[in-house]
């Protein structure tokens, strides 16, 4: 569907978390879909029709997949803010005793 000049709006499904239920004792996994609507400019819309068709994928895989890889890419960028929030607070040296034990538990080598 054509958004405002420029750019087009897109609804696509998108899964949410597998969820699990018991039917009699059997494990079924069912998954929930979800519409959402998003503005894209035009030129990254016509780069990714054509590559959805060319891999044959509906635009929804595509935009799945495509979303999941860049988030999946970028959780280790969450994990690193989180460490220095804690040890912008927290001292992170070495016990100098601790640090002294370690030395001494590691096996001379010679050079």
């Amino acid at each position: 569907a054509s958004g405002a000049a420029g750019s087009r709006s897109l609804t696509f499904i998108g899964r949410q978390p597998e969820e699990q239920g018991l039917d009699t004792g059997i494990l079924r996994l069912y998954r929930v879909s979800m519409k959402t609507a998003i503005s894209i400019p035009d030129e990254v819309f016509s780069r990714a029709e054509s590559y959805a068709r060319r891999r044959k994928m509906t635009r929804s895989a595509l935009f799945t997949v495509a979303v999941d890889e860049y988030v999946q890419g970028h959780r280790s960028e969450d994990v690193t803010r989180r460490l220095n929030e804690v040890y912008a607070k927290e001292d992170s040296s070495l016990d100098p005793v601790l640090e002294r034990l370690q030395t001494l538990s590691l096996p001379r080598e010679e050079w």
